[in-house]
């Protein structure tokens, strides 16, 4: 009887909770899952831009993302975050130094900072690196890609250095960062030190701009220093506005300062070009100063 008792009130309850199934509540359906929002579908991690970083990276991990305000001490600036797409995003590794991918992903970068710089980065003392994904990011899809710039030490010290506040139009207006007039320490003909000075101070040395060297190898380009001479002296005459003849070798030398081995492979092909005076002290820049502010001599 127990038995019976207990199937009895099982049914009971049965019975109570399928008649509650049978009549649904004023504003709902019989369906338990139409009403739930389909799950997102999972989003690979991309890098901001216009945000900073205490710390330089060459691989973008993720663990070691940790962007900060700019207005807070900082040594690099994310100016741009590209896509990479085509050959240069298929699967395997990021792209390597040299690639065609680096080469893509660099050129971009050399354009988008030159609008938020106001300028070419290399006319000022600024450096810029370009930052890819980890391998592990990579090969889950992430192609993305950093412009990260920094303010540098100096011509001769490309170590980022420590700094606040934005780099957003740094090279136009007053442009403190741009490369000006400078007094060279020498040793016999070797440049040891550019050391800034203001234009009006005396001075042997004067930036004229960056010489875009045609696509060639970088053994190529480093055993023809005559011609990297020679479109220096060009762009001196351009700055000066004095002609671009035989005689301009008696105006004016040149001192050239070219991008390292892996920059090069990388696509960087922009060579910086100074004027320079080895019988006189300069006191004023000589853009456009003609004939009497750079004379044969």
């Amino acid at each position: 009887m127990r038995r019976w008792f207990t199937a009895a009130t099982v049914g009971a309850v049965t019975a109570l909770a399928l008649a509650g199934c049978g009549a649904a509540p004023a504003g709902t359906d019989r369906d338990l899952t139409d009403d739930w929002p389909a799950p997102a579908a999972p989003r690979a991690f991309v890098p901001a831009a216009g945000v900073c970083h205490s710390t330089v990276q060459d691989v973008g991990y993720l663990a070691a993302y940790q962007p900060v305000d700019c207005a807070l001490p900082h040594r690099t600036e994310t100016a741009h975050v590209g896509v990479l797409s085509g050959a240069a995003a298929r699967p395997g590794t990021p792209p390597p130094a040299g690639s065609a991918g680096m080469r893509a992903a660099r050129a971009e970068c050399d354009a988008k900072v030159e609008e938020t710089l106001g300028g070419d980065w290399r006319t000022g003392r600024l450096g810029l690196g370009v930052v890819l994904p980890s391998p592990r990011a990579w090969g889950g899809g992430a192609r993305w890609f950093r412009c990260d710039l920094s303010e540098q030490t100096s011509l001769d010290e490309a170590a980022p250095k420590t700094r606040t506040g934005s780099l957003k139009g740094a090279l136009s207006g007053a442009a403190p960062l741009a490369h000006r007039c400078f007094d060279p320490r020498m040793r016999s003909d070797d440049v040891q030190d550019m050391v800034p000075v203001a234009c009006t101070s005396r001075h042997r040395a004067e930036f004229v701009g960056v010489w875009r060297s045609p696509d060639t190898s970088y053994d190529t380009f480093s055993r023809d220093n005559r011609k990297v001479h020679r479109a220096c002296r060009t762009l001196i005459a351009r700055y000066a506005k004095v002609p671009d003849d035989g005689n301009l070798q008696y105006r004016a030398g040149s001192i050239f300062y070219h991008p390292y081995e892996r920059e090069w492979r990388d696509g960087n092909r922009g060579v910086q070009c100074f004027l320079w005076v080895s019988d006189r002290h300069l006191t004023r820049s000589v853009k456009g100063a003609g004939t009497k502010g750079l004379p044969v001599t």
